[in-house]
């Protein structure tokens, strides 16, 4: 009874929120739950990843059991990296992501089979690219972890999805993890990541997503608003942040949606895996 009270109140919270979102004027976006102005929104999503920067990837194996390492690795499966490759991993200042890409394509193993040759590794350049620079600064500490400090594949950025600073098909691929929900023009980033692709050139975007499992709808939105909250504050000290997270979640289009929205900004043989029951999806898509 207790779960069904805590339910129907969750879903009521989130459909009078969707009604409201409805009303927005068009110079006014979502900053979770809450009506911002376009201007601001850029600004408090800032906020949320300075303060957390220091503890996101701790935070990403707490939340998601340790699983979100495992949907990362599908990402890059799905790329099929290849030596000599020009990548551009948006919103992926910590470069779980990028050294993911990059372990892929230095693989001796996958190397040996591709008969792959030094001069086309020396080409490979992986740009990870994040509008904050804390969350930049984090990833460029883990690179000099693994020893990569200098290394010339990794070049680390400081640049807006929506306004890339980088040519016109200039890039094999684009990769997004965990980033997009929070631009505040989807549309946008979405023709940035058409117009800096080649002809040929992949698109994936690994984001959290809409479960429709009726039972387990109802146990993951108990766990996203009663439960994320309370570790963030916990293991980050910051509550604020986690709820902005889970609020923000739910107004992400829904799958079927999103993918219409990929095909509208020009691109082919879009696609989506959903993962754990819908908790994140994979969307991929062709530049043709």
């Amino acid at each position: 009874m207790a779960l069904r009270s805590v339910s129907r109140m969750l879903g009521s919270r989130i459909l009078n929120h969707r009604s409201f979102v409805a009303s927005l004027h068009s110079h006014a976006t979502s900053f979770g739950f809450q009506e911002v102005k376009e201007e601001e929104k850029s600004k408090l999503v800032g906020n949320v990843f300075t303060n957390v920067a220091s503890s996101y990837d701790i935070m990403n194996d707490v939340m998601s059991g340790g699983l979100h390492r495992l949907w990362k690795e599908r990402l890059v499966g799905k790329l099929s990296p290849f030596a000599g490759m020009k990548h551009l991993d948006v919103a992926g200042g910590t470069g779980d992501v990028a050294f993911r890409i990059y372990d892929a394509v230095y693989s001796v193993k996958r190397r040996a089979l591709q008969k792959v040759d030094e001069a086309s590794l020396e080409e490979t350049q992986i740009y990870v690219c994040d509008i904050n620079p804390n969350m930049l600064n984090v990833g460029k500490q883990r690179a000099a972890e693994r020893g990569l400090r200098d290394n010339k594949s990794l070049v680390w950025v400081e640049g807006d999805a929506e306004a890339l600073s980088f040519d016109d098909n200039s890039m094999d691929g684009y990769t997004i993890a965990f980033g997009i929900r929070n631009v505040t023009h989807i549309e946008r980033a979405l023709a940035e990541a058409y117009r800096v692709l080649k002809r040929g050139g992949r698109f994936l975007c690994l984001e959290l997503s809409h479960v429709e499992i009726p039972i387990f709808k109802n146990l993951y939105d108990l766990y996203s608003f009663q439960v994320i909250p309370n570790l963030g504050e916990l293991i980050a000290g910051d509550r604020e942040s986690y709820q902005y997270l889970v609020e923000s979640v739910r107004r992400f289009p829904p799958q079927e949606r999103f993918a219409s929205m990929i095909a509208d900004a020009g691109f082919e043989k879009v696609e989506y895996e959903n993962l754990v029951g819908g908790v994140v999806a994979i969307h991929s898509a062709i530049k043709l």
